[in-house]
This record gives structure tokens, C-alpha cells and sequence, in this order.
């Protein structure tokens, strides 16, 4: 058995070849197709694999990104395509073969880890927490109307540009360029709804489906509310159907809006988080913390795997970086950890959680 090792370009048909045998037996498209950028000859160093002699036999991906919010730039390796040959299974390849990512996740700089699974279980016995906030609405009837006339478009030959203009204004965003979008365009079983104005100006955007995933989902959207929820609109008439709508849980004006509108919302995680580089991430947090004025925050990684969080004065000691992990990205409060005096909760409560989100182009 040889491995776990980065792939070698040569291998990347082959590594192509067994993600559709062993995830996409029954779909006309391969899977490269779903993940445009991540599944691509020119990650290949980020594909880890086991190989039997020449047979490839397990395998996983990382896909890096520099995900952008209001306190700094983030380096994040979302981990996906994870999957050993079922006859090669119960020998720990898959753990070995993600652990493999997770130390070049490590050494490429990325302050964290995140993947999307079931397998809760399997994953926490690496490191990795439920953490993050998705929320989501079941919309079962029209949203509502905007009061400028709008001009709805099915379809995925649109501008990757002026969809990207529109992205940015998001105050979270992986960092993409109309390449990047041009390639999440062509991604199959995709539906792709726009909304223009009579200058033919896109005025709002929204996404469901992606490949097998995502079907009734509306993951990547964007424009005004009321452009958007227009677009949602036309949507739900012209399929008669209801969709699931998620969003950031720093939305804030978004979840006012539709909350206001009767729909009740449904809290979950956003995915599995390791962090990887506990100092890096740390220093951008707590820069983050004086530049608007709380100097006494503290977080700081001790040798010894020790973690303390609080104010000066007044901090929390742990060895468990999963627990710093979920006051980090949510959704646990600084009580669920100590009881802190009201004072240091506070300040707490002002940095965290991270507001932190990926698209769903973006997963893997």
C-alpha cells in the first residue's frame, strides 16, 4: 500500500475515474463537473490518495480558501470527496488519508479546517467540531413583490461579472473572480434565476441545486431584499414549488425581514471545524479586538495545548481546543463555558462569533 501521499498530475484522470465509481456510479456528468475548482489537474497537489500498486483506493481533497469578513482575511481548507473502495474499507485509509490534508492544510497556512457531513461521529474523534450558524427558511408561499418592474431570466448564460458585482457586496465572501464564476455556471442539475432592471442591469440573482446536492435549495444569492425576494417570487409561481432558503446568521436585516413576514426560521450548524493554526487565527481576532478599541480581549494558545479566552484579569483556562472551536464560529455563548462576570462576557460577546460563511459554490 503506498500512501497517503499529494497526487502527481499523471494521476488526476485516474483519481477522476474513481470519485465516479465510487460517488457518482448513476449521473450522467462526472463529478469534476460539480466542482469546477476544486476537482481540477491544477489542485492535484491537494488531492491526497492511498494507491494499491496502481490502484487507487482512497481518497480526499482540499480546496483552499481566503474567505474575507469584516475582521480579516481568513485561509480555510474545505475538505470533501472523501471515500475509500469498499473493499479496502475498516483499515483507517479515509482517517489517515484526511489527516494527510489536514497537516498540508497546516503547513499551506490555513487557519482552519471545514467540512460538510453526517458522519459527526467519525470526524469528532479528529479534532473536528459542529459549529458555525446556518439559518434557514421553508418559503411555501410568495415572499413579496418588488414595486419596480423587473424582468425574470431562467437560465445560466449571464454575466459572470456582474454576478461578482453583486457577490461582493455581501460583508462575507470567499474571494472570487468572474473566472471562478464562469466555471460555478456550467456546474449541471443547476437552476440559475436572475432579475433585470430596463437599463439591463442585474439587479438580483439566486441559485438552487448543484450537481446530486442543493436540490429545492436556494445557496448562493444576492441584490437588494426586495429585488431578491421578487426574484424568489417568480420563482415559486413559475415551478410551484417551495424552497429552503439559507442564509448567514449575520444577515441580520434579511432574517428581520423575512421573520417579519411569518416565516419561522430554522437554526443549524454550519459545518465541522478544525482550526489549524490556533496563533494565526488567534492574533487576527484579537488585532481585530484593538482596532475597535477592546484592548483588555484575550485569546491566546499556550504550550501544552492550553487555550485562554477572556479579559485581562478575568480569563478562562482549557485544554479542549473543540470547545474554543464552538465559542469561536457559534454557536456557543461564553456562559456555556464559564461564568464569566458581566464585564468580560460582554466583550466577549462583541468579537464572537466570528461572522463566518461559504457559499454553497464554494462547498466541496
Amino acid at each position: 500500500m503506498e500512501g497517503p501521499k499529494p497526487s502527481r498530475s499523471e494521476d488526476y484522470s485516474h483519481i477522476v475515474s474513481f470519485l465516479n465509481e465510487q460517488l457518482r456510479p448513476d449521473q450522467e456528468w462526472s463529478i469534476a463537473n460539480e466542482y469546477p475548482t476544486a476537482i481540477t489537474p491544477h489542485n492535484h497537489l491537494n488531492m491526497h490518495i492511498v494507491k494499491d500498486e496502481q490502484k487507487i483506493v482512497s481518497h480526499a481533497l482540499a480546496r483552499d480558501l481566503i474567505i474575507k469578513s469584516p475582521m480579516s482575511l481568513f485561509k480555510v481548507a474545505t475538505i470533501g470527496s472523501v471515500v475509500t473502495d469498499s473493499k479496502y474499507r475498516n483499515q483507517g485509509l479515509s482517517k489517515k488519508t484526511i489527516l494527510n490534508c489536514l497537516e498540508a492544510g497546516a503547513e499551506r497556512g490555513c487557519d482552519f479546517a471545514l467540512l460538510w457531513t453526517d458522519l459527526h461521529d467519525f470526524y469528532s474523534k479528529m479534532g473536528f467540531q459542529l459549529a458555525g450558524s446556518e439559518i434557514s427558511y421553508n418559503l411555501d408561499r410568495p415572499v413579496r413583490q418588488s414595486g419596480e418592474p423587473l424582468n425574470y431570466i431562467e437560465g445560466n448564460r449571464v454575466s459572470a461579472q456582474a454576478i461578482a458585482q453583486l457577490y461582493n457586496k455581501h460583508t462575507v465572501v470567499s474571494l472570487r473572480n468572474a473566472s471562478d464564476i464562469q466555471k460555478y455556471l456550467s456546474i449541471p442539475a443547476m437552476r440559475v434565476y436572475t432579475a433585470w432592471d430596463a437599463s439591463n442591469r442585474l439587479r438580483a440573482y439566486a441559485v438552487e441545486g448543484k450537481g446530486i446536492d442543493l436540490h429545492g435549495y436556494i445557496h448562493e444569492w444576492g441584490g437588494d431584499l426586495p429585488d431578491l425576494f421578487s426574484l424568489i417570487s417568480f420563482m415559486q409561481k413559475k415551478n410551484n414549488m417551495s424552497y429552503t432558503f439559507i442564509a448567514p446568521l449575520h444577515s441580520q436585516n434579511l432574517h428581520r425581514q423575512l421573520q417579519g413576514l411569518g416565516f419561522k426560521s430554522n437554526h443549524g450548524y454550519l459545518g465541522m471545524f478544525k482550526i489549524l493554526n490556533a496563533r494565526s487565527l488567534f492574533l487576527k481576532i484579537t488585532n481585530y479586538a484593538r482596532s475597535v478599541g477592546l484592548v483588555d480581549f484575550v485569546l491566546e494558545a499556550h504550550e501544552g495545548d492550553q487555550f485562554v479566552i477572556g479579559r485581562k484579569g478575568k480569563t478562562y483556562q482549557t485544554d479542549s481546543l473543540q470547545e474554543i472551536t464552538s465559542l469561536i464560529f457559534g454557536p456557543s455563548t461564553p456562559n456555556q463555558l464559564k461564568d464569566f462576570d458581566p464585564e468580560t462576557r460582554q466583550i466577549i460577546e462583541k468579537i464572537l462569533p466570528l461572522p463566518m460563511w461559504v457559499w454553497g459554490w464554494d462547498s466541496v
